[in-house]
């Protein structure tokens, strides 16, 4: 159905670069004929429902256990009702970051955020889609470059739309429900074969690096040597952690405040960055991709004179005390980056003498760690993990030259895995792309889906998301956003 769709039969300029050519039927009309503006502080903080507009959509915050930063009084944020959309048009430069939302439910947002309450809340989905649309395709940053970085309500109000008729608006929302529902589920399914694959390589990593198996060298014809891991049958003696068992009696366990050099530090807590290469990178959690290696696609950088006191090496360990993905180790794996990090961030530096940084890293990859975390939060009511919980966590440590051993082995199994999750993971970036660009070819009336609607069941089949027409979203689409309380 989708593959059989074709475009409208005339068209017309729009007179927009952004645009092109629309369908003869459409008009095109700035969007304060559709939409108000209207700003309501929750100065009485008389509304309680924290909101966040993130890359995976507006979704609820617990202001008790908040996810990124959030001002100490939420007195200053805004009320968003139900249907609205939300637009973050601060900071345009940053090109990865979150734009646009439909609001799901009465709430509060940043004060800082554009609310547009539409005129006729039948037709916001569609308009949703239109200006979803922009945000993919970078029309707000366009409009936004040179000495600006920011539009505000006027330039929003002003911002040319397209309008086509109720009956087809009506009919690209339930075309492209059935679409998203389609592609959705096909993503939804490679990211559980990838989840299976992460399964089987964190209990590969469990049972090497808790002693559960052991390193076995056989010799080839040649003379060389091959490691392996089998069952271990080395003598066992209690580790004492509930959550780790018994270890190699050869083995030791140590605090992680023992392994390290100095002590856990926090990183820099800044209200601004800049995008100058010259000057250290600022590494958030957003800058990691799924394998911990740091991604070439984002840049955010800080004064020399700030980033001083937080620059890491490589070699250095970065745990996350907060949000999402709290208790996420990152491990900095090259010195040729001159970097700090960000201050929900705690750096630790392993002692090389007792642990390889590589080991450690290996370690807070295992069933146990995660085990560690489980028991850290069923004794407390906020999931935040900070440097004196990790300063106790204990580690077990292997002779050097087998951790080395246990390293090169452990690799040798798990190699396949990383590479079968590369290719769903792309796979998975195609069918995004595929997404983006068939939303973008039907609200701009690019194809035609009216024929294509008319066959669909009376009901869509899933709804779509209201921000990023995207399926569960990737592993940095769940980082809190550090903009809440820096706007």
């Amino acid at each position: 159905m989708i593959a059989n769709l074709q475009p409208y039969p005339e068209y017309k300029e729009s007179g927009l670069p952004w645009l092109g050519r629309v369908p003869q039927g459409w008009k095109v009309q700035r969007t304060k004929w559709l939409f108000r503006h209207r700003k309501e502080i929750n100065s009485d903080r008389r509304h309680t429902n924290v909101l966040s507009l993130t890359l995976r959509g507006v979704v609820n915050n617990d202001p008790d256990a908040p996810e990124g930063l959030v001002p100490k009084d939420y007195g200053t944020y805004q009320f968003f009702g139900k249907g609205d959309l939300v637009f973050k048009l601060i900071d345009l430069e940053n090109l990865r970051t979150s734009r646009v939302g439909l609001v799901h439910e009465d709430g509060i947002m940043s004060s800082a955020y554009v609310r547009l309450i539409p005129n006729s809340p039948a037709s916001v989905r569609f308009f949703f889609l239109q200006f979803y649309d922009l945000y993919s395709r970078g029309v707000y940053n366009q409009l936004g470059a040179g000495v600006r970085s920011t539009l505000g309500p006027s330039d929003l109000l002003n911002l040319p739309i397209c309008l086509p008729p109720l009956d087809e608006q009506a009919a690209i929302v339930r075309f492209l429900d059935y679409a998203n529902g389609r592609l959705e589920r096909a993503i939804r399914a490679k990211r559980k074969v990838i989840a299976l694959l992460h399964e089987q390589k964190q209990a590969i990593i469990h049972r090497a690096v808790t002693g559960q198996d052991q390193v076995v060298e056989r010799k080839r014809p040649d003379g060389t040597s091959s490691f392996s891991l089998h069952p271990s049958a080395l003598p066992k003696k209690p580790s004492g952690i509930p959550w780790l068992g018994d270890i190699p009696k050869h083995w030791q366990v140590r605090r992680l405040r023992f392994c390290i050099r100095g002590k856990l530090t926090y990183g820099a807590n800044v209200a601004a960055e800049f995008d100058n290469h010259d000057w250290p990178r600022y590494l958030r959690i957003t800058d990691f991709s799924a394998d911990g290696s740091l991604r070439s696609d984002t840049f955010r950088s800080l004064p020399p004179a700030v980033a001083k006191d937080y620059l890491v090496e490589e070699g250095d360990i970065l745990f996350a005390r907060s949000g999402a993905t709290v208790g996420k180790a990152f491990l900095i794996r090259t010195d040729t980056v001159k970097a700090c990090f960000a201050g929900y961030l705690i750096r630790a530096r392993p002692e090389t003498r007792i642990v390889r940084p590589t080991f450690l890293f290996a370690f807070t990859q295992s069933t146990a760690f995660a085990r560690w975390k489980d028991a850290i939060f069923n004794q407390a009511t906020i999931q935040n993990i900070g440097a004196d919980k990790y300063a106790n966590l204990s580690v077990p440590i292997p002779p050097l030259l087998e951790q080395q051993a246990i390293l090169g082995s452990i690799e040798t199994q798990i190699a396949p895995m990383r590479v079968a999750s590369g290719r769903i993971e792309r796979e998975i970036s195609l069918l995004r792309e595929y997404r983006t660009r068939l939303v973008a070819d039907v609200v701009t009336g690019k194809l035609d889906v009216r024929p294509a609607a008319r066959q669909l069941p009376a009901q869509p089949v899933e709804d779509l998301p209201t921000t990023a027409p995207e399926d569960s979203a990737g592993e940095a689409d769940l980082q809190p956003e550090a903009t809440d309380a820096e706007e």
